[in-house]
């Protein structure tokens, strides 16, 4: 699949505020709009409109400059998001570009850079898997890739999970043996892994197959993957006849193994994607004030997935709407297809297919099918949608009576919108790390988790204190920079108050999860909570309620120790109240996120290639010292001569080298 670039988009103006005076630079309303009309061109381009404090409230493009921001100078006549987006507006910034679909583009660029608040926003923004068929060694790798594609090979997706890429990736391997290792294991290695002996690689790392016949496996997965099933089935079917034909039955045997695993990867689909070779599907489900977006992915005429988003949006937009700015966002950092189908007539279709094709260099097709077979994929998608909003919306109940019952326990004066959760992990103090998990109104929110790799220099190893300390201390100083103060979690207010301003409810967005935390839980009794209010008072924090989440005697679940500042004595909740189980369910994730991060990095750490640490080594000079020596123990033990018998080694790549080993071992 072609990579795909963004099209140029060149700003030809950029206007300035009008010189107004100090006093009127707090003023807001029509009036501020209306005086940039005088200087703003009719023509094509995208607008920011800023509150009193410079945050970008709403992004937008219009045909016409002038044209678009007469109408928000004009009086009556706005909706109420309009009228309040007017009334909050203090200045504006224009960019003009060359075409209006160039201004769509921008539109969502800037969207998705500065979320302001009046616009329809994606909330979740992560990117998609791909499998990646490396071709920068002389034996193929494949494996999952996320991110930019500027790796030589050949990428196929996207998928709409990381789990339907790995058990495509493992049938893959049963079919056509292909090495998933990195490549310092294949270039390091001496003889076959289980992998081969369990026959899920071919093993070219040890010359188990030739690297000529191994190419020939690549590229039939390769065909395989752009929709060519039958051709290779078809082959498959043939090598086995003619194997069993020849008494071959153990190599007869291995050819209907792969014929079975290939029939168990194509007929992992959910839809018929009859005709449709290339398309994703946008099926969109409005109620009770609430959308969802499901999107479907098909490519090589085979599902690959499908993707629920609950994107925000103002009560008052409509689906076709919602779903319009949603496309936009969505394809700014992702390959477009040939074909888009839409359960709603967008506004603006022409223009977004205009637009998307500009962004793909080849020509984009938005449907909205209303008969023939593409109408069943756009149907299937709709059921899933609303399935998925009503869901949502049944657990987000769920949650909130959760969330009412935890601050009646706990003495909080509402219910808590963000809650964050603390714990450490390491082995015997090695491989230290923090992790910071995050809960709000519906559910985990899994992309707000960090981790934090314990830095100290001067903390005694497994000493869990200190590293709590750390943790938090790096948690709330970068919440500080990021927001210049604590105004939101400091002052006056308390955990749970929250101003009504109305966005709430009219934006829809009353399930949020805000960036500031009202409730922080540790993983600890009396000393991890004396750190953590340490650390609270010592930047300044106020109306953060800090709980520590002790194992009760015996470490068994269900009597648990609360420890609260102020009190003397520990809670205990009763054994089956349903807040007892929501914590206890916190503190699992938590526990379970920092020990996957603290594995990772333990399992980082001993495949590690001392290697990758010298500098101006990269991976050309690396492939060379591993193939001349055979081990990266070799050339820590080689000379300054030898070293500069390798190709691409100079003799001051050499003596680095030498020294950087020499050292270590002083």
């Amino acid at each position: 699949m072609p990579k795909q670039s963004d099209p140029e988009v060149v700003p030809r103006e950029t206007s300035t505020p009008p010189p107004t005076e100090a006093a009127d630079r707090v003023r807001t309303g029509p009036e501020i709009i209306a005086a940039y009309l005088k200087t703003l061109p009719a023509s094509p381009g995208v607008y920011r409109m800023l509150n009193a404090d410079g945050d970008v409230i709403y992004v937008g493009k219009a045909h016409s400059l002038k044209a678009r921001v007469s109408s928000y100078a004009r009086l009556g006549g706005h909706t109420n998001r309009i009228a309040r987006m007017i009334a909050s507006t203090a200045s504006m910034e224009f960019v003009t570009v060359r075409t209006e679909a160039e201004a769509l583009l921008l539109e969502a660029n800037l969207i998705k850079r500065f979320r302001p608040r009046f616009n329809v926003l994606m909330r979740d923004d992560k990117s998609f898997p791909y499998i990646l068929m490396a071709r920068d060694t002389d034996a193929p790798r494949i494996l999952k890739h996320r991110g930019a594609r500027n790796r030589k090979g050949d990428y196929f997706g996207p998928f709409a999970s990381a789990g339907s890429v790995n058990r495509t990736i493992a049938m893959l391997q049963r079919v056509f043996l292909l090495r998933t290792c990195s490549d310092s294991e294949y270039e390091s290695r001496t003889r076959p892994c289980m992998l081969w002996q369990i026959k899920r690689c071919s093993g070219p790392c040890t010359g188990e197959i030739s690297l000529d016949d191994y190419n020939k496996l690549v590229d039939e997965a390769v065909r395989f993957l752009r929709g060519e099933s039958q051709s290779v089935r078809e082959k498959y079917q043939a090598l086995m006849a003619d194997a069993a034909d020849n008494l071959e039955f153990e190599r007869a045997a291995q050819f209907r193994d792969r014929l079975q695993a290939l029939a168990h990867v194509t007929a992992d689909q959910s839809i018929n994607a009859s005709g449709i070779e290339e398309a994703d599907v946008f099926a969109a489900h409005q109620e009770g004030g609430h959308v969802c977006i499901q999107v479907f992915f098909f490519r090589t005429g085979q599902n690959w997935g499908n993707r629920a988003y609950f994107p925000k949006a103002d009560r008052s937009l409509e689906a076709d709407e919602i779903l319009a700015s949603f496309i936009a966002q969505f394809y700014d950092d992702k390959p477009v297809p040939r074909l888009i189908l839409t359960s709603h007539e967008l506004p603006e279709r022409e223009l977004m297919a205009e637009a998307l094709t500009t962004k793909a260099s080849r020509k984009v097709e938005i449907l909205n099918p209303k008969r023939g077979p593409k109408t069943g994929l756009v149907s299937h998608a709709t059921a899933n949608a609303r399935e998925a909003l009503l869901r949502r919306m049944a657990e987000s109940a769920s949650q909130a009576e959760l969330m009412k019952a935890l601050a009646e326990r706990f003495g909080l004066s509402a219910p808590p919108r963000r809650i964050e959760v603390y714990d450490n992990s390491h082995t015997a103090g090695t491989d230290a790390v923090g992790a910071m998990i995050v809960a709000g109104p519906e559910g985990y929110a899994k992309n707000q988790y960090r981790k934090f790799n314990i830095k100290s220099d001067t903390l005694t190893p497994g000493d869990d204190y200190a590293m709590m300390r750390e943790v938090l201390t790096r948690r709330f100083k970068r919440l500080a920079a990021e927001s210049q103060s604590f105004g939101a979690i400091s002052g006056s207010k308390s955990a749970g108050d929250h101003e009504d301003t109305g966005d709430v409810e009219d934006t829809g967005d009353a399930m949020a999860v805000p960036d500031r935390p009202d409730l922080v839980l540790v993983d600890g009794g009396a000393g991890q909570l004396a750190v953590a209010r340490e650390v609270v008072a010592e930047l300044g924090v106020k109306g953060v309620t800090l709980i520590g989440v002790a194992k009760g005697p015996d470490r068994d679940a269900g009597r648990e120790h609360f420890h609260i500042p102020g009190e003397a004595r520990p809670r205990m909740l009763e054994p089956r109240d349903p807040v007892l189980y929501f914590v206890q369910r916190l503190r699992d994730e938590a526990h379970r996120f920092a020990i996957g991060t603290h594995r990772a990095k333990r399992a980082k750490g001993l495949t590690a290639n001392p290697l990758d640490d010298i500098a101006g080594i990269g991976p050309t000079r690396r492939r060379a010292l591993l193939r001349h020596f055979g081990s990266a123990k070799a050339v820590s033990r080689a000379g300054i001569e030898d070293l500069k018998g390798v190709a691409g080694i100079s003799a001051e790549m050499a003596q680095k080298i030498y020294d950087f080993f020499h050292e270590k071992r002083d």
